[in-house]
């Protein structure tokens, strides 16, 4: 099997609007072919890293690639790249069909009849300016853009954040045909992770302008889990364990571990329990240092062995 690219990559990468830093010391290298879904609050710098990704912003520190190595923004980057953005960045005075013709003369290698078809299939009206649209149709509007540019990689920046439920559901529903069918790279950005969990298969956590965890979905769940045990106990499964979050009563503690993969047995008197990914996103978000992580110790069923 031929090894896959990188649909991003980054290294070092930061962004400093005047004295105040909105990403800062971003690594990643994600794959292509996965749909990822960029999680973290308002502030995080989710919304800097996606323009710097596409050419919309210039770092301040380091650099970032996207497509196994083109600089992001140059000519060939742009060819191979689409980006929604949150507020579509339509013109709402031109019709849908004098939109798509603008998108046709502004986008080498522009797929008309794809997107003609698209808007037929989606019973969206042509001569309809766009500002007349619902939030539904706008959105779909922008997609079928970026998807008529056929691009490698497509990066959007929070478009369900105005859509209602049944919108929001066509939006993801229209996302996972467009993976079906072209096998696109896709870079999903939101705050609410009810929305991407049943889509995504690659999570980056951002806080602070800071990653704090990446990696497939999978693997990130296989490697952590909630350790519940005696309160007096807690602190040599720290020092055995990197703890995400901590959380402790008088009698009794909640461990968030990250295990490495392993599942061994946890020390005599703890129970281990499976973590979803809501409750790992929210324990990084909580505490942004939870991602320096070393290598976990050896745990075993007669306690932590040093």
């Amino acid at each position: 099997m031929a090894q896959r690219g990188l649909a991003l990559e980054a290294s070092g990468l930061g962004k400093r609007y005047r004295s105040a830093w909105a990403l800062r010391d971003c690594g990643l290298a994600i794959p292509e072919g996965h749909v990822v879904a960029l999680v973290g609050p308002n502030g995080s710098g989710k919304t800097t890293l996606l323009h710097l990704a596409v050419g919309l912003a210039t770092p301040t520190t380091g650099r970032v690639f996207v497509q196994d190595g083109l600089p992001a923004g140059g000519v060939e980057a742009l060819g191979t790249v689409a980006f929604v953005a949150q507020d579509t960045a339509l013109y709402p005075n031109l019709s849908v069909a004098d939109t798509l013709h603008l998108a046709r003369n502004l986008n080498r290698g522009f797929d008309s009849a794809r997107a003609k078809a698209r808007i037929a299939e989606l019973d969206i009206p042509y001569p309809r300016k766009v500002g007349k649209l619902s939030g539904g149709q706008r959105a779909q509007v922008a997609l079928t853009i970026a998807l008529a540019k056929r691009p490698r990689l497509l990066i959007l920046d929070e478009p369900l954040a105005s859509l209602d439920p049944l919108a929001r559901h066509d939006f993801l529903a229209a996302l996972m045909a467009a993976v079906a069918e072209d096998g696109i790279s896709i870079v999903f950005s939101s705050h609410v992770v009810t929305e991407l969990e049943r889509v995504c298969d690659y999570l980056v956590v951002l806080a602070s302008g800071r990653v704090q965890v990446a990696g497939e979905v999978d693997d990130l769940l296989a490697s952590h889990q909630l350790y519940t045990g005696p309160a007096a106990q807690a602190e040599r499964i720290a020092a055995a364990l990197p703890v995400v979050r901590d959380r402790r009563a008088e009698a009794q503690a909640h461990l968030l571990v990250r295990t490495g993969g392993q599942r061994s047995e946890p020390p005599a008197g703890w129970e281990a329990h499976h973590v979803g990914l809501e409750e790992l996103v929210l324990a990084y978000l909580r505490d942004p240092g939870a991602s320096a992580l070393p290598g976990p110790r050896e745990l075993t069923g007669r306690g932590v062995r040093p």
